[in-house]
């Protein structure tokens, strides 16, 4: 049914489930899995070479990450890609489900917040209210 699902991942709690999920619904529809990760700008006013330094280690951990997430999908069987993109994680991925034609997002949800976001967090409430094609959201 899905050939291509799209699974942002954070490492959190609720991202694992997604991953697990998202690895289970692949096997069963032979389908590939995109793992993604964002973060957000960093500061200007951070100057070099504090910038470059905080941008080393943001994206080395984020790399690691995606790697581990990456190489647990292939230990299932699952063909698995990754990507780290700059920028809010609501925008990175709507962006890439649309530009790379994903069939499914798979993404936690992030517990309880302000009042944006009383059951969801705000990225997946976003992503599940603007995305054109379905989303599941795991708790």
């Amino acid at each position: 049914m899905f050939k291509k699902i799209l699974v942002p991942y954070d490492g959190s709690h609720h991202s694992e489930r997604a991953m697990d999920t998202a690895i289970n619904m692949a096997l069963s529809d032979k389908a590939a899995l995109h793992v993604l990760y964002a973060y957000d700008k960093l500061p200007d006013y951070l100057g070099e070479p504090n910038f470059q330094e905080v941008l080393n280690r943001v994206t080395a951990a984020a790399q690691e990450l995606m790697e581990s997430a990456v190489q647990h999908a292939h230990n299932r069987g699952v063909a698995a890609t990754s990507s780290v993109l700059e920028g809010p994680a609501a925008e990175a991925i709507l962006r890439v489900a649309e530009a790379e034609g994903f069939d499914l997002i798979i993404m936690g949800s992030r517990g309880l917040g302000h009042l944006k976001g009383l059951l969801m967090g705000s990225v997946s409430e976003r992503v599940m209210h603007q995305a054109k094609i379905p989303v599941m959201i795991m708790r």
